[in-house]
């Protein structure tokens, strides 16, 4: 039995190596030879991709045993060939038809079937249940919308107008967002994994550990600069969590931060590598697509941003070290590490990749050059002494399966998110919601914004960054826009909430991860994360009244913004930790919060009331430490 076992499991390895393989070589025809029509080249993608997470995800994952379950894999497979050979054979007719006018067949209308089915079951094996749910209500409103009260009322659809939207053309699964995935995203996961397994990654997070040796909360800030660093290759919050936290979450707790805290702190600065340019989470590359503008302009106008929210974080930490007295544990541990200077040759690929996109070459083509040089400085490990950062060539092909397997888990709910966007635009929800939006926003824009930021979490909270981000943009972006709001800070807006959801409890999978490493409380760790976040939770607020931090305006007005977050960034930072030259009370921090958010407003008057405020709690809490030192010095 276990025989058999075991030998199915090296067949199943073999069929993910050689199917990994033959998706990289179709993405480098894309890359180096000619991309495809879209009705062409997005249905292969998926493929691909389908096929790698139900070669992962077998039927009987759980239960081995129950041989019979197989079954269902051999339909699946059944009808994924029959869609290979729809694809290939109906793509010029597809190619060349009249969307809407062109007649719809009911060979197409098998192909919908087929393609929903088992997308929604790849999207159910790979993301679970809340996905699926939130799909599968859409479809039924498409269907049935006729039952729904009010304003939702929606007359339905029938058969054909379904497989019209849904994959015979862009509007439905194959869509801009699939596309996006086919012609860029798929490059940036491989480049991450090819990167990450020679090294590169790790020396960014040995240049967190270096930098933070010995100073105030040392671990805490290995941990902040080590995440950001790391973010701004992987963008996954939960795998820079995986990965520096086992080192950094073990050494705060021994310098005497909570385990909760330890597990916060980590969570929210691996959280932040989706927000961090130059290469920021996936829903950033799909919105440079859906705004038909360049990519590095977004990342551009991510920096300020980012950088305010790593500066928060440090400052918290900073200041919790200093209210706890951590400087005496600090200095007692030693973060090892191994010689930096020896490996910063890994660091190329990253340099080369980020040259070629601000040179303005596509991203295509950017990331694939990352993705020689990686390979190419991988064979000069070859010949240095020790070959210490040489990585084998079977350990490659386990980098290529395990990209493989990030870009079949991107690839899976952005095609699924095609089915929501294509149902809310041709169902006139999208106009709906909006509209109901809009009434509030009419009379006051605040309220407005604060609605569509509790739509984004809530969206967050049950999706994926990318999933949430694609609903969101069809949801809340048009109310924004039609408020005069810029349609780059509707999208970022849209994007941060998307982003912070993922440590906003009761669902928050990258603080739950730090949790499980640091034994701490979940929940606990979940809110403490929230807590610490918080000024991701207002800058959005901040570039919607005041596209400065954007890098939206004159250098001066860009200068002001820039200074004026900072203020407001360590004022909440001195509130959160409840620390500013010394312990202050709940009432100082609730002042402290207070000018914080004043300076977000973007009014002159509330920025020098703000400031006024945060000075007058400095120089406070400044003369009654003193004071206490005196006392202390008497006794």
């Amino acid at each position: 039995m276990s025989d058999s076992i075991g030998s199915r499991k090296n067949i199943g390895k073999a069929a993910i190596i050689i199917m990994s393989a033959l998706w990289a070589a179709y993405q480098l025809y894309l890359a180096l030879i000619s991309p495809l029509h879209p009705m062409l080249q997005s249905p292969l993608h998926i493929i691909f991709g389908l096929i790698i997470v139900f070669l992962m995800h077998p039927a009987n994952e759980k239960r081995p045993e129950k041989k019979w379950i197989q079954i269902f894999d051999v339909i699946i497979y059944a009808g994924i060939a029959f869609l290979i050979w729809y694809t290939l054979s109906q793509t010029n007719r597809l190619q060349q038809r009249v969307p809407y006018i062109s007649p719809v067949t009911q060979l197409d209308m098998v192909a919908m079937i087929v393609v929903v089915i088992i997308l929604m079951e790849s999207v159910r094996r790979v993301l679970g249940w809340s996905l699926f749910i939130f799909i599968s209500f859409f479809i039924f409103y498409m269907w049935f919308g006729n039952i729904f009260p009010g304003i939702f009322r929606f007359k339905g659809t029938n058969l054909k107008k379904f497989t019209e939207l849904m994959i015979m053309g862009v509007d439905g699964i194959y869509g801009t967002p699939l596309y996006t995935s086919s012609s860029v995203l798929y490059y940036f996961i491989m480049f991450g994994a090819f990167f990450s397994l020679c090294g590169g990654g790790q020396v960014l997070i040995d240049i967190g550990m270096k930098f933070s040796n010995k100073s105030s909360g040392g671990p805490a800030k290995a941990a902040v600069i080590s995440s950001g660093l790391m973010g701004m290759i992987s963008g996954s919050a939960v795998a820079n969590v995986s990965t520096t936290g086992v080192m950094t979450i073990p050494m705060m707790k021994k310098v005497g931060y909570l385990p909760h805290e330890a597990g916060a702190v980590e969570s929210v600065a691996s959280t932040g590598g989706q927000i961090m340019p130059p290469i920021m989470g996936i829903g950033a590359f799909i919105m440079a697509e859906m705004l038909g503008v360049p990519y590095m302009h977004i990342a551009k106008s991510a920096i300020i941003p980012a950088l305010a929210y790593y500066m928060s974080v440090f400052f918290l930490v900073t200041l919790l070290a200093k209210k706890r007295d951590l400087d005496k544990t600090s200095n007692t541990v030693s973060i090892e590490v191994k010689p930096i200077l020896p490996r910063l040759y890994l660091l190329l690929p990253a340099f080369i990749l980020v040259y070629f996109m601000i040179a303005g070459a596509s991203l295509m083509r950017s990331a694939m050059y990352g993705i020689y040089a990686v390979l190419i400085l991988n064979i000069v490990s070859y010949f240095l002494p020790e070959r210490k950062n040489f990585v084998s060539p079977r350990d490659l092909l386990n980098g290529l399966v395990q990209g493989s397997k990030q870009a079949a888990e991107i690839a899976i709910p952005t095609a699924a998110c095609g089915i929501i966007i294509g149902i809310v635009i041709q169902s006139g929800l999208a106009t709906k919601i909006s509209g109901l939006i809009a009434s509030i926003g009419i009379s006051n824009l605040f309220f407005a914004l604060i609605i569509a930021m509790l739509g984004c979490i809530v969206l967050g909270m049950a999706l994926p960054t990318v999933a949430a981000y694609l609903v969101a943009v069809v949801l809340f972006v048009p109310t924004l826009t039609g408020l005069n709001i810029p349609p780059l800070q509707a999208n970022m807006f849209v994007f941060y909430f998307g982003v912070m959801a993922q440590i906003t409890p009761p669902v928050c999978l990258a603080s739950f991860t730090a949790a499980g490493i640091a034994g701490a409380d979940a929940m606990k760790t979940g809110w403490t994360a929230f807590r610490y976040a918080l000024v991701a939770f207002l800058i959005p607020f901040v570039f919607i009244y005041d596209p400065s931090i954007l890098m939206l305006g004159s250098p001066l007005q860009i200068l002001r913004g820039s200074v004026v977050v900072l203020i407001g960034v360590y004022f909440l930072a001195s509130a959160m930790a409840g620390y500013m030259n010394g312990t202050i009370g709940m009432f100082w921090r609730i002042l402290l919060f207070v000018a914080s958010v004043m300076l977000i407003v973007p009014e002159t008057i509330t920025d020098i009331v703000g400031i006024c405020l945060g000075i007058l709690v400095f120089i406070l809490s400044y003369v009654k430490n003193r004071h206490e030192k005196r006392v202390k010095v008497a006794i």
